[in-house]
């Protein structure tokens, strides 16, 4: 068996599990394979089993009819939208997923508040390059938090706030007044979630629905010095308005972690514009999120090569 781990940007998966179990050929690719096809595919060209890293390197019915060999994809996370799954059926190609933990995606939310209410980005590079204070910082007690999407990664932003001492409100489609006061929020309009934020954070779902949610109407409903915060996915705000709305002051900042293409180009306006903190996607990324993402694939491989009941990825429900 030959297994193919992607987008080990760290250089750590090998150490994180016991690969060595599997007595299989196991490579690890720490660069990304790029968005071009005929390069994923010859990098991947022989091996039964890919191992992918959440949603880097998608995995489409054009790559998956050059790949004769692949009979396993394991991805980690339990939900990956770049794996086109109604493929995998027809070709018979297995899909499985490891577990998962909600809290560094919420934990590295609070992160990026913070960081713009204290325009860390800004002192921290003060720091370094010899100056002192120059920003003016925000508190949070007694701003409100209009959260969009309450649900598990929602709630648990919301919980933090409400610790802030911060008014918390929330919206999304299917969202009811109970599952929001179960919360400690209160349900409010779509207009006056966004009308009203001085922090406005984003944890839905990238989905037909969701995606171009957060467009020009929403940005300007919002106040000139809230902050935008996405940790989400990219698609979902649209990103040439946000950057309209920072460049004509009618947003105070934005916090992102998640864009529209990823890796971010090198040259992309994002990377340099005042108003906005980012970050490279790593609101998952830590140590504890890695060992079960890598000590679950191993077991799903495993079972896999036994013929044991393995965690299946399905297709998300119709309504998304």
């Amino acid at each position: 068996m030959r297994i193919a781990v992607l987008d080990d940007y760290q250089g750590i998966a090998a150490s994180l599990a016991d690969w060595d179990s599997l007595q299989a050929e196991v490579t690890f690719f720490s660069d990304y394979l790029g968005a071009d096809d005929d390069g994923v595919v010859a990098a991947l060209a022989g091996y039964d089993v890919v191992v992918a890293m959440r949603e880097r390197t998608p995995i489409t019915a054009d790559r998956l009819a050059r790949l004769p060999e692949l009979r396993l994809i394991v991805s980690t996370g339990r939900r990956n939208a770049s794996i086109d799954l109604k493929a995998t059926a027809a070709r018979g190609i297995t899909v499985c997923h490891t577990g998962y933990l909600p809290s560094p995606a919420a934990e590295h939310t609070w992160a990026l508040i913070h960081a713009a209410t204290r325009r860390l980005d800004v002192e921290l590079g003060a720091i370094r390059s010899g100056g002192w204070q120059t920003t003016l910082g925000r508190n949070l007690e007694g701003r409100r938090l209009s959260v969009l999407g309450l649900g598990n990664l929602g709630s648990r932003v919301a919980k933090v706030g409400l610790a802030f001492g911060m008014d918390v409100v929330a919206w999304s489609q299917n969202l009811t007044e109970e599952r929001a006061a179960e919360v400690g929020a209160r349900l409010v309009e779509k207009e006056e979630l966004f009308a009203t934020a001085d922090v406005l954070t984003i944890h839905l779902v990238l989905s037909k629905r969701s995606r171009g949610l957060v467009g020009s109407a929403e940005l300007g409903l919002m106040k000139p010095d809230a902050i935008l915060v996405n940790t989400s996915r990219g698609p979902i705000v649209d990103e040439a308005a946000l950057l309209a709305a920072l460049r004509g002051d009618r947003l105070g900042l934005t916090a992102l972690d998640v864009f529209d293409v990823e890796p971010l180009p090198a040259d992309h306006p994002l990377r340099h514009e005042r108003r906005a903190i980012t970050t490279p996607h790593i609101g998952y990324v830590t140590r504890e999120q890695y060992e079960i993402f890598y000590r679950d694939a191993v077991e799903d491989i495993a079972a896999f090569a036994a013929g044991a009941p393995i965690r299946l990825l399905e297709l998300p429900p119709k309504n998304l």
